[in-house]
């Protein structure tokens, strides 16, 4: 008698081979290697783009912000040459022989106050606080003395104090009154 055959089971139950498997998650994988360089390539491209248009943006930044100084320093030095021009005149008519110190004493005045109107012109303010109570934030005491104003008031103003644009550029230097003397 002839043995029985054995039985093979269909092909379809039968798994296929390891490497059948393999062939399909390696391409997914590869497919997904592939896709994630190219994400990356395009966020360091994106990336790169981004610092090189900041760089430009810092460097326009400067250089407009240096621009802006030199137009505002432009406009303050033309409102200071006419009075450059004046102090010139004064200086050539204290040279003249016949030059008279009461009207030369008049026209460097002038001067001075065409100064100060070119500065405050451009936001430029005096501190002279004479009288006024002492402001730390404004003036700078150098001394008490006695004085006729009340106590802790200025009495006397050593050297003006300026600021700019509500900003303090230099406090005023006060002597402090102590009180009337005893």
């Amino acid at each position: 008698m002839s043995e029985p055959a054995a039985s093979v089971p269909p092909e379809s139950a039968v798994p296929p081979p390891p490497a059948a498997e393999a062939k399909p998650e390696a391409t997914d994988a590869a497919a997904q290697l592939a896709a994630a360089k190219a994400e990356a390539a395009a966020n360091l491209d994106r990336f790169l783009r981004a610092a090189a248009d900041l760089e430009n943006f810092r460097r326009r930044v400067v250089r407009e912000k240096d621009d802006l100084r030199v137009a505002a320093t432009g406009r303050v030095l033309e409102d200071i040459f006419p009075v450059m021009d004046t102090l010139a005149l004064a200086i050539s008519a204290a040279r003249q022989p016949a030059a008279d110190l009461k009207s030369l004493v008049n026209g460097v005045e002038m001067v001075l106050g065409q100064l100060r109107t070119a500065l405050a012109n451009h936001g430029l303010k005096e501190i002279n606080p004479l009288g006024q109570p002492f402001d730390p934030h404004q003036h700078e005491a150098i001394g008490h003395q006695p004085a006729e104003q009340p106590a802790e008031h200025v009495a006397a103003v050593v050297r003006t104090g300026y600021s700019l644009n509500g900003r303090l550029l230099r406090p005023a230097s006060v002597l402090v009154s102590s009180g009337p003397a005893k």
